[in-house]
């Protein structure tokens, strides 16, 4: 224990000594109990007690007188005084505690009474040692009987931290290890144990707490080292801005975790070098004064102090933070403009066109609702022309046209704006008198179109008027008042040509009948369109549009349907139901009316026809039997119109023979057609003969072909001039022709043999490498037979060369090369001078006859 600390001890025991008499025997007496004044005696000694010192005093009564009587105690620790009648008992050790006590009643048994409340024991933090330093001693009163070891447990000791205290085994002094911290473990919790060498208890497990005395060893630790708040400009004084918080990690019931706060410094310190108090136990921070301008300064720095130790500077440990306090934007300065009057300008008709720009000035925080300038007209725009729009970023107002304005109805505008923020203005802040400007705006004029006052003109009109009706004046308007123009017109669409226009006034007349049947019609109207256009610079023109709706005339009779049909030759419920169709519309159509004509008589003899209804009615057979065959069978039909029209219309009327379920057979179809059955008998025997001579000229064919190929030759191939297909051989030798000599295929070493060969047909792969041959100047009059004799020649020639391949082979008939005697092709032309003859091309066959009928007419051409 530091020194200057006191502890408590309170001290339970009971005397061990005992009465005796000089003579050592215990005295019992009936009438007198002897024995001590109490049976538990309470000291409170000092931690300094020293040597010697009493303690208190302790009376025994005997039944005898009390000369003679001695105390004596058990415990070393402790001695009587010198006086007989009582004794002091004196504690030696001053840290030795005695928590097991055990008492002997008179008639010498011992009791244990009960166990000492150990009062905790304080440690101060951070102690320099020496260590261990011891802490207390714990003994028991029985350790001068027997030998006993001593141990603690708990956090501390035998847990984790370990070893932080320990214990003498034989003595029971406990000792701290090391120097303690209470922000780490404030107490301990231990428990004291008594045994015997053999391990034994010899005690119950007594508790010692330990508490860790805390020393100002801590700077209070602010949660931010930097902390943003935020006033509103022009508050008043007392008004709260934000709250700093120092957490110390000392005792806060003691002085040494008690956090005071104050304002060391104010950036700037304008306008006054105190706007700001702060509450010194709860670190709330305050305006004290007046005048905070966001305008003037935005923003404050202030240096807070924490102090521990309740705030003294002397002793107290201190730690600083920053809080910044941001000077939030009012409305408290209207917008105004930067000029009392603006002008612009704008052509008549536009839309979308700003025509000034209005510039405002406002001191408050930009892009914020306080500086956001909101523009309106208070006056000088009654019909809504114009609006303005303000520009998100330079904050200026954009007078736009949003509705087309007239020249010749308002060749200026003045108007009177407003200006003001989305945000209201701060309490007690007026508007000033700059927040309101004028603005002039001249317009321009322009060449304006002609329009025509009723566009989409409607007229109505019956159809099939003659053509050269004048219908109406469609005439335009040109808005230009002020401008000495002329207006044209034409027609822009017109699709059945039905209609003129008149260049100069708009006069509208037909130039074709009007038909209210037409394709060009819908829903009973007819649309032209036409074109108004002025002479100004730029030309100007607009449309109009004219509709006539065509009132319905009876011109159309009506058209009988079905226009064919087909019905049995006997009577029954197989009829044909008729109805007609009339191009005009209601009351020019039905109810039709549908009868037979009186001429021929056979249409009503053979014919009848039912009513229905006013669009229906059937037509059926009135005889028994009507030979089948295809009658056309004529009916008048006639409209409700006024006049009404009729028509005479034909319906084709198939009679056939029927089945039982009334459908025509197929016999019976044909004979509808108008064939009797002589004809269709004549039909099927011309069928069969056509079919046999077929067959027969297909036989004839083939055998004739078959006759071609086996019969000979019966004349000289040189002598027939018809177009024929000559087979001379099979090409190639097949199998049985291999055996041959390549080397015939080579440029032969030696051209004796080629050259010893008469003039005309070579047999060779190259061209020839020595002179080449002259050929003898051919007659200009060429003989009827010397090409064939040319080609015969030839053949002979490749039959008989002993050095042809036993296969088809290429045969060199000539080779013109650089000294051919023949003149070029290029050289021939025509020629009408008579002077060539060519009649011999006569004689040369038909294959020649077109070429001699060309050049050889003579007179003829």
């Amino acid at each position: 224990m530091p020194l200057g600390s006191r502890m408590l001890l309170l001290l339970f025991f009971c005397c061990g000594g005992s009465a005796r008499a000089p003579n050592g025997d215990l005295t019992v007496r009936p009438t007198c109990k002897p024995g001590f004044s109490e049976d538990d005696y309470t000291a409170l000694v000092s931690q300094n007690i020293m040597e010697g010192q009493k303690l208190l005093k302790v009376k025994f009564s005997g039944c005898s007188e009390s000369k003679g009587i001695q105390y004596e105690t058990d415990n070393l620790d402790f001695k009587k005084g010198k006086k007989n009648t009582s004794a002091d008992l004196l504690q030696q050790p001053s840290d030795t505690l005695l928590p097991w006590r055990h008492q002997q009643n008179s008639h010498g048994l011992r009791r244990q009474k009960r166990d000492w409340v150990i009062p905790p024991i304080n440690v101060p933090e951070n102690s320099r040692g020496p260590f261990p330093q011891q802490l207390v001693r714990i003994r028991s009163d029985k350790d001068s009987e027997i030998h006993i070891r001593y141990s603690i447990t708990g956090v501390g000791a035998d847990q984790p931290p370990m070893e932080v205290f320990n214990i003498d085994p034989v003595s029971g002094r406990m000792y701290v290890t090391r120097p303690m911290d209470r922000e780490e473990r404030a107490s301990y919790h231990l428990r004291a144990h008594a045994v015997d060498m053999n391990g034994n208890k010899v005690e119950n497990p007594i508790d010692l707490y330990i508490y860790v005395i805390d020393m100002n060893d801590n700077r209070p630790e602010f949660i931010n080292q930097v902390y943003n708040g935020s006033v509103d400009e022009g508050s008043k004084p007392g008004t709260y801005v934000m709250t700093v918080t120092a957490n110390d990690a000392d005792d806060v019931t003691t002085a040494n975790g008690m956090v005071r706060y104050r304002i060391v410094t104010q950036t700037p310190q304008s306008p006054s070098q105190n706007m700001f108090t702060i509450n010194s136990e709860t670190g709330d921070i305050v305006t004290v004064a007046a005048g905070l301008d966001r305008e003037k300064v935005q923003q404050y720095t202030v240096i807070v102090q924490a102090t521990d130790m309740e705030g003294n500077l002397n002793y107290g440990l201190s730690n600083t933070a920053t809080a910044i306090i941001m000077v939030t934007d009012v409305n408290d300065n209207p917008p105004e403009f930067t000029a009392s009057t603006y002008s612009g300008e704008v052509p008549e008709n536009r839309v979308e066109v700003v025509v000034a720009n209005l510039t405002v000035m406002d001191r408050d925080q930009p892009h914020s609702p306080n500086w956001n300038a909101v523009y309106r007209i208070i006056s000088g725009d009654p019909s809504g022309h114009f609006t303005i729009r303000t520009d998100p970023v330079t904050n200026e107002g954009l007078v736009t046209v949003v509705r087309e304005v007239d020249y010749e109805m308002n060749r200026a505008f003045m108007l009177t704006v407003m200006v003001s923020n989305q945000a209201p203005l701060a309490s007690g802040i007026q508007m000033s008198f700059q927040s309101t400007a004028g603005v002039t705006i001249s317009v321009t004029d322009v060449n304006e179109p002609p329009y025509f006052p009723t566009n989409h003109k409607l007229i109505r009109l019956e159809e099939g008027v003659p053509t050269g009706t004048a219908l109406m004046t469609f005439s335009a308007v040109d808005p230009d008042r002020f401008m000495q123009q002329a207006v044209r017109y034409s027609k822009l669409s017109d699709p059945a040509n039905w209609l003129n226009i008149n260049a100069t006034n708009g006069q509208i007349t037909t130039a074709a009948i009007l038909d209210r049947e037409s394709a060009y019609i819908k829903n009973n109207v007819y649309e032209a369109t036409f074109l108004a256009a002025d002479n100004g610079i730029p030309p100007a023109s607009g449309t109009g549009t004219l509709q006539i709706y065509l009132i319905d005339i009876n011109d159309n009779a009506p058209e009988l349907q079905p226009k064919e049909a087909q019905i049995c030759e006997k009577p029954n419920l197989n009829v044909i139901n008729i109805t007609a169709a009339d191009a005009d519309i209601d009351p020019n159509i039905g109810p039709f009316v549908f009868e037979l004509p009186s001429v021929p008589s056979a249409i009503r003899k053979n014919w009848t026809i039912t009513r229905l209804n006013g669009d229906y009615a059937q037509l059926s057979l009135r005889i028994m039997y009507l030979e089948a065959g295809v009658y056309d069978v004529p009916v008048i039909v006639t409209d409700s119109g006024n006049p009404p029209l009729f028509n005479t219309s034909v319906i084709k009327v198939k009679v056939c023979p029927c089945d039982e379920n009334g459908d025509c057979t197929t016999i019976g179809a044909v004979a509808a057609a108008g064939l009797g059955t002589g004809a269709i008998i004549a039909i099927l025997i011309c069928i069969i003969i056509l079919l046999t001579m077929v067959l027969l000229f297909v036989v004839w064919m083939k055998r004739r072909e078959k006759e071609r190929h086996t019969k000979q030759l019966l004349i000289d191939p040189e002598d027939d001039v018809r177009d024929n297909i000559l087979k001379y051989d099979e090409e190639g030798g097949g199998e049985e022709d291999q055996d041959y000599d390549l080397s015939q295929l080579q440029q032969p070493e030696s051209m004796d043999h080629v050259l010893n060969k008469a003039n005309g047909v070579r047999r060779v792969d190259e061209r020839p490498v020595v002179a080449e041959p002259q050929y003898p100047i051919r007659p200009v009059i060429p003989h009827p037979g010397d090409i064939g004799d040319f080609i015969n020649e030839g053949l002979r020639a490749a039959d008989n060369d002993p050095t042809a391949p036993p296969y088809d082979s290429l045969l060199v008939f000539d080779y013109e090369g650089s000294g051919s005697t023949a003149g070029s092709v290029s050289s021939l032309n025509s020629s009408s001078s008579g002077d060539q003859d060519y009649d011999y091309l006569n004689d040369w066959g038909p294959r020649f006859k077109k070429l001699a009928d060309m050049y050889g007419g003579g007179e003829d051409d």
